[in-house]
């Protein structure tokens, strides 16, 4: 159904809003065909018995609009909302005598062109530009030079530019905690670095996965043209404490292990389960907050409590089955601080936190899971991680949300899966060549 493709469904598709809001008249159909007569149930049962419930309800029409359950949720539509039906409304060609009307049933040149030159140059084009493509009898040329022109702007690449801001969710800048230039009153890691990389693997036809597959420093040079660089392992060293120089190279996994992610999300913490779910959620687009992307490994039952925080409680083992495997193999970078220093790689890293509340910490695994799958470390989780069908559609839904204003709706879901899959196999995960893709979607030309 669209709204599981590519994405994981609303709680509002059961539910009246989000979180533990009460269910609508469909979530209350699936509790009495899935659990009659029993409110509470565990994560296990629950997820023994959906797949019946939805079987059992997919011929009631919960709204009683006259559609199935099944036939709405096949064509996009809300089983709980009677004013939702399959097939929606027809689109009316309002075009009519005013020279910049634009066509509202069909991609428009005119808007599309000034759409993509304020979303990625920041600023209108000419009314010339405007004439010129709204003549031409097949202006996509003239729009996907502009997009190419538009992506090596300032405004797009630039410190505090486009990339910046939507990096912005993933780093977390702290000024106060800032070291390198403009540090902030506690200087304990330099995040221009991480929006360094970020800026790096989005351009110039690179390898986006090398948000999680880089073991290198990009540096930036500015200027009137921004420039980035990757850094000599020697420049890095003349830097000292303000990039992550300790770690050894062949443990370095990207984004996910610069000093920064780990001094602001890892802190004091022995088992770092934050820093984990940042990183799913971040890069692969699931929150385990929110109940998503919840893989158990097998032989989850088995869930140890080695820092006795009491994730084995039935009420929390439900999230932990998959945070916890997932967390492991970031437990041997140090936070702030640590022998040798904040962000380094220490392979005895828990032995300063065995105490009489933790007894049993150093016995945690590095090894862990992730998406199902067994790693030894966290190099491996990243290398699993960005070859991941998640990774890819995280990296679309960046862009889509940036640039078409939403999440994709019910009848947009197939152009962004194509997306998806196209980013990893056609395009071989340049950001770019799918922006070009993007910009020609229905969702984002048609007025």
């Amino acid at each position: 159904m669209p709204a599981c493709a590519g994405a994981v469904p609303d709680c509002t598709l059961c539910h009246q809003s989000a979180g533990e809001a009460p269910r609508n008249v469909f979530g209350d159909q699936i509790e009495a065909a899935g659990w009659p007569g029993n409110g509470t149930v565990s994560m296990q049962e629950f997820t023994d018995g959906l797949a019946d419930a939805l079987i059992a309800v997919e011929d009631l029409d919960a709204d009683e609009d006259t559609y199935a359950n099944y036939e709405e949720l096949l064509a996009g539509s809300d089983p709980a909302n009677a004013d939702d039906i399959p097939g929606g409304a027809t689109c009316e060609d309002t075009t009519g005598s005013e020279e910049w009307q634009y066509d509202v049933c069909n991609p428009d040149a005119a808007y599309t062109l000034r759409k993509v030159m304020l979303d990625v140059c920041g600023h209108s084009p000419t009314l010339a530009e405007l004439e010129a493509v709204a003549m031409d009898g097949d202006p996509s040329a003239r729009i996907h030079d502009a997009l190419d022109t538009c992506l090596d702007s300032e405004f797009w690449r630039g410190e505090g530019g486009v990339l910046w801001q939507l990096a912005h969710r993933k780093i977390t800048p702290l000024p106060a905690i800032k070291s390198g230039a403009s540090p902030g009153g506690v200087p304990l890691a330099d995040y221009d670095d991480d929006y360094n990389l970020f800026v790096w693997a989005q351009t110039d036809g690179r390898d986006a996965r090398d948000l999680l597959l880089a073991q290198y420093v990009v540096g930036r040079n500015d200027g009137d043209t921004t420039e980035y660089y990757v850094m000599s392992e020697a420049e890095q060293s003349s830097r000292g404490g303000d990039v992550q120089v300790f770690t050894p190279v062949e443990l370095r996994a990207g984004m996910v292990t610069s000093r920064w992610f780990f001094v602001i999300n890892t802190m004091f913490t022995a088992i770092p389960r934050t820093t984990a779910a940042q990183a799913y959620r971040s890069y692969l687009g699931t929150d385990i907050a929110k109940l998503e992307g919840l893989v158990e490994p097998p032989g989850s039952e088995t869930l140890v409590d080695y820092d006795d925080k009491g994730v084995t409680d039935e009420t929390c083992a439900g999230c932990h089955r998959t945070l916890d495997p997932l967390s492991y193999p970031f437990s041997r970078y140090n936070g702030i601080g640590g022998s040798g220093g904040s962000g380094d790689y220490d392979a005895n890293r828990l032995l300063a936190f065995a105490d009489s509340t933790q007894p049993n910490v150093n016995n945690t695994p590095e090894a862990g899971w992730v998406l199902g799958e067994p790693v030894a470390n966290l190099v491996e989780w990243a290398q699993v991680a960005a070859n991941s069908d998640e990774f890819a559609s995280a990296t679309v839904m960046d862009y889509w949300v940036l640039l078409v204003g939403e999440r994709p709706r019910a009848l947009e879901t197939e152009a962004f899966v194509a997306l998806g899959s196209d980013l990893a196999t056609v395009h071989d995960y340049d950001v770019e060549a799918m922006l070009h893709d993007l910009i020609d979607t229905e969702a984002y030309s048609v007025p």
